[in-house]
């Protein structure tokens, strides 16, 4: 049998989570995790970041926005701003043709930690 939502299956600890929109792309996160998101340009080490775009909060029970939630806020702190991604080759090739084109790319992102969820 499942645990209800926002519980663990091995004690009755409730782990408040959110859903949270960072530079156009939707997170779930929760206190302490450790996350990467695209480069955030002014990020500096140790600086404190607060995101205003809650879409959904769970603390025990569900909160949804419309579209965001008023007043919630998530907050972490950058520890790395400029972190490179894994290289991406893009080959395009043409059969029979001698056409061969090769193109490289590295994501940035910028590495964050969640120190709290404002509800």
């Amino acid at each position: 049998m499942a645990p209800p939502r926002g519980q663990t299956r091995y004690n009755n600890l409730i782990i408040m989570y959110a859903i949270v929109e960072i530079n156009g792309q939707q997170f779930r996160v929760e206190e302490g995790q450790k996350l990467f998101v695209h480069h955030i340009a002014d990020a500096e080490a140790g600086n404190t970041v607060e995101f205003e775009n809650v879409l959904l909060v769970d603390n025990g029970s569900i909160t949804v926005g419309t579209p965001t939630i008023e007043g919630a806020k998530v907050t972490a702190e950058v520890v790395s701003p400029l972190v490179k991604g894994d290289k991406v080759l893009v080959f395009h090739k043409k059969r029979r043709k001698g056409y061969r084109k090769l193109n490289g790319h590295r994501q940035q992102f910028t590495e964050l930690t969640i120190k709290g969820i404002n509800a």
